[in-house]
Order: structure tokens, then sequence, then C-alpha cells
């Protein structure tokens, strides 16, 4: 069960429920209104922008939500200016975390992030302390009961994917493509009629810690409450728990 891949399915199942809902639609508005700010407001010459839009039309976010949220990107509507972090540091024996943060009260959110990897017998670390343990790549699943090895291979690295992988273990195929072809790879994808279980720009460990039963429960129990804190957008993390562990731990 790499902390990667995993965890990439347990979100989407639970990006379901009406509960996560709501904080799914706010961070996705928050998403897109900095890339719309940062980088203007046309989707076809903003790829962050477009990629943005996609994930709320995933979730099924109204038209009109999407559009609002670009005019306050972009000034055309009043709203409030959200600031960018990435804060780095451990969580439960030793996992390297990367904490993607959109605020706007850095002096409220930073504090709240450290308390709680505090109580998980984690700590924030220096800026660059742990980013060199990750790689910036496009990552996209693939469900296996919906496509044959062959078909997605072929599809996705035409495409201009780096790399396809087939873990017996895992429900997906994992594609990984370099940030600046995701797009064009996952369009490839999806006009071949493959079904996607997920697709992202992401960070990628280079290297994994197992954990044990215990430290696997504190450290999807920190996934857990890190994600839903309002103004964390993503969190990365190079844990990886055996099956068996995994039963145990519920997940």
């Amino acid at each position: 069960m790499s902390g990667h891949s995993k965890w990439s399915q347990i979100k989407h199942k639970k990006g379901q429920t009406d509960a996560k809902r709501g904080k799914i639609f706010t961070k996705i508005v928050k998403e897109i209104s900095i890339a719309a700010r940062l980088g203007g407001g046309d989707s076809d010459g903003n790829p962050r922008l477009r990629t943005a839009i996609e994930k709320a039309k995933e979730v099924n976010m109204p038209h009109d939500n999407i559009k609002k949220a670009v005019m306050k990107g972009t000034g055309e509507l009043p709203g409030v200016s959200y600031e960018e972090y990435v804060y780095e540091g451990y969580g439960p024996a030793g996992v390297a975390l990367m904490i993607e943060v959109m605020t706007d009260n850095k002096n409220r959110t930073l504090p709240e992030i450290r308390h709680m990897l505090g109580k998980s017998g984690g700590s924030l670390g220096e800026t660059g302390c742990v980013s060199w343990m990750f790689d910036k790549k496009g990552y996209i699943l693939v469900s296996k009961e919906k496509s044959s090895e062959d078909t997605v291979m072929s599809v996705a690295l035409d495409a201009g994917a780096e790399d396809m992988r087939n873990d017996p273990n895992e429900e997906n195929y994992e594609i990984i493509t370099s940030p600046e072809d995701f797009t064009s790879v996952r369009e490839a994808i999806e006009k071949a009629n493959i079904p996607i279980s997920s697709a992202e720009v992401s960070m990628l460990p280079k290297n994994y810690v197992v954990l044990d039963e215990k430290a696997a429960e504190q450290m999807l129990r920190l996934m857990d409450n890190l994600e839903d804190h309002d103004d964390v957008q993503n969190v990365y993390a190079n844990f990886d728990i055996p099956d068996e562990v995994a039963e145990k731990a519920g997940k």
C-alpha cells in the first residue's frame, strides 16, 4: 500500500460523500481563483486554471461557481485574497510531509498545522528539509477492471507519458508524466474512452517509509485531519503500509 497510490484512491472514495463535498468545493474555488490571478482567466492559455476547472467538473461543481471563482481571481468580482505556502515536516516514524496551503491568514494557519503534527508525534521542519525527497510529476490512475494493460500503455506512452506502473497488488495502473505533458496525456486517455479514476499534478516520493500498525493508524489519522483543514489544499507523504497492516488499520 504505497502512500501515494492508495491514499489517492481513499481520497477519491471519500470525495463522493456529501459531508466532504462542501470542503472539496471550497478548496477547488481557492485553486481556481489563484490560478486565474496568476495566469489569467483564459483556461486555454493557463494550464493550471484548466486543470483546476477539470477538477471542479469531476466533482460536479456548478458552472456558475466556477465562473465566479475565475472572476474573483481576475479581479472582476470582489473576493478574499489568498496566498500560497508549502510547509515541510515529519509525521509518525519520520514520514516526510509536504503540505500545500492556501490561506488569507498565515498567522492563524501555521500554528494550527504545527499543532496537528505535534499531536501525531511529528513536527514542522525548515524549508527544503524534505522537498528533495519528492519529484513533481503528473499522476494518473486508470482502473484495471475497465481497460487492458497493453491498451493503456500504448495510449499513454504514445501521448508522452514517462512511465506506467502495474503493481499486481493495486487496483489501478499508475501513469507518470512530466508536469508539462500531464494535460496532453490525460486528454489522450480520455479521447481513447479509457475511464480515469484520478488525475493530478502531484509530488511523488523517491523512497518510502514502511509503517507498522500503530504508526499506520497515526499516519492515516493525521492525513485525514490535515486534508480536512480548510486551508490545506494538498498533502504529500512518503509512507508505505503493507496490505496486512492496512487491513488491521481499517483502510
